[in-house]
């Protein structure tokens, strides 16, 4: 595995997980706010009686501790309303930060506004915001904060001081706090702001680089899997090779059950030739240095598959008819990949299955169309992933593979890894793979790839390790 197929396969992984972990992020439990509403709360309740009867200031009691009743009433409503392990959404939690600035604001314009030392508190809020929300609702609680101080920095009541010497700031310190206030929340929101998305960006990072190992890990135990079965199975499917080769001899020609026995035999040798791949996958790699036009390829994939009840038709749709049909290389990882997505269409169509091939100057795409039921609604988000399956169609294979003997043909369950290792292969080669239900019925699936990536001068292989 090269570095190439390492950056190219978790790709999508990655913007996914990237995705949620700033979901995340932007989520806070009830619990937490209000824990520090708590404890804001106290402390508040604590500074007001210790000014008010322990150093005898003069300042409107009643009226201040309305305000921290009220902050202390919104925590009980909300305790009684949601259980403790409610998480908010951006919007609630914006809501409920801007309450507290304002609540803040509230109790500085009582106690002589931005000359109050408390006012540093307005601090709190934004950075909580900056560390748990995204950057739209921050920047909407900051300004709320800027505009709190600013309007308290002009109109409020007098600073709490002793009744025989009042005390009065020059406008000039005024406007000194007013701006190391301000700068005080810019700085550290937009600090505690970056500080937060970088550790966004890194559990990302760091799930879908635990995403790649594990997908990598289950190919790699497939393959030994395949490994232990090819050599397993080699035994037994001699046998029936020779036990068919005398039934054949003593039938009578042109029997239906020399007939039969004939395609026994013709079944087990090929099931002994994909043995014998599946042990020596080095072998297979000589394929890769032939290349067949696009068509061709995908026609003799599915050759395999077709049946006397099922259609495969294959279909070229180019955006230009006069371009030159492309000619891809037999890349192992491409003719695993279509070739297990054909099965699947052969095992789930009623039948008829279409296989379109299309170009351009750009990309290049297969479409695989089934006229079956199509994938099942509680799969349809999580198609692709490993030991996710539904129910095999009429062209399911025989119980050893599907299920057991007592289940009817076409009804036993698969392991569910047919699709998985499908988009594996064809995510190492660059592909893009999308799977949809059609509103008329059936399943389409799609692989695309840039232009020159499967079409290229140089083989596969050769164009992985560069």
């Amino acid at each position: 595995m090269t570095s190439t197929d390492t950056q190219e396969q978790p790709q999508r992984a990655r913007v996914i997980q990237a995705a949620r972990a700033s979901a995340v992020r932007g989520r806070v439990r009830l619990r937490t706010l209000s824990n520090l509403r708590w404890m804001a709360t106290g402390g508040q309740t604590t500074a007001l009686l210790v000014v008010y009867f322990g150093f005898g200031y003069s300042l409107p009691l009643v009226q201040c501790l309305a305000c921290v009743a009220f902050s202390a009433g919104l925590n009980i409503v909300l305790a009684l309303r949601h259980p403790p392990s409610h998480r908010l959404t951006n919007r609630e939690a914006t809501v409920y930060l801007a309450y507290d600035v304002l609540q803040l604001a509230a109790l500085l314009y009582l106690t002589g506004g931005i000359a109050n030392p408390f006012a540093l508190m307005f601090v709190a809020p934004v950075v909580i915001a900056a560390s748990t929300l995204n950057l739209g609702n921050t920047l909407i609680l900051g300004c709320i904060a800027l505009a709190s101080a600013s309007l308290i920095s002009v109109v409020h009541e007098p600073l709490p001081w002793s009744l025989a010497q009042h005390l009065v700031l020059p406008q000039l310190y005024q406007a000194g706090l007013w701006a190391s206030l301000v700068l005080g929340i810019g700085f550290t929101s937009v600090y505690a702001w970056r500080i937060a998305s970088e550790g966004a960006r890194m559990s990302a990072g760091l799930a879908a680089t635990q995403l790649a190992l594990a997908r990598e890990q289950r190919l790699s135990s497939l393959g030994a899997l395949a490994t232990a079965a090819a050599h397993e199975l080699g035994s037994p499917l001699g046998t029936i090779a020779v036990v068919a080769h005398e039934l054949e001899r003593v039938l009578p020609s042109g029997s239906q059950e020399a007939e039969d026995v004939r395609l026994l035999r013709s079944q087990a040798e090929r099931c002994r030739m994909i043995l014998m791949r599946l042990a020596r996958p080095e072998e297979g790699m000589l394929g890769a240095t032939a290349r067949l036009p696009l068509c061709a390829l995908l026609d003799d994939i599915a050759d395999t598959y077709r049946g006397e009840d099922l259609d495969i038709v294959i279909a070229a749709a180019p955006s230009n008819r006069e371009e030159a049909q492309p000619q891809v290389w037999r890349a192992p990882e491409l003719l695993h990949g279509l070739g297990n997505i054909i099965e699947n269409a052969a095992d789930f169509a009623n039948s008829r299955v279409r296989v379109e091939a299309s170009w351009g100057p750009a990309t290049l795409r297969v479409t695989v169309e089934d006229d079956g039921p199509g994938f099942s609604p509680d799969i349809i988000e999580r198609i692709g992933e490993p030991y996710i399956t539904s129910r095999p169609g009429h062209h399911a294979l025989g119980a050893t593979e599907m299920g057991p003997p007592t289940a009817p043909l076409g009804k036993r369950e698969g392991m569910g890894l047919g699709f998985f290792i499908a988009k594996t292969l064809l995510e190492q080669i660059g592909g893009t793979v999308k799977a949809v239900n059609l509103s008329e019925g059936g399943a389409r699936v799609s692989v695309s790839w840039p232009r020159g990536q499967i079409d290229g001068e140089t083989p596969l292989p050769r164009t992985q390790e560069d």
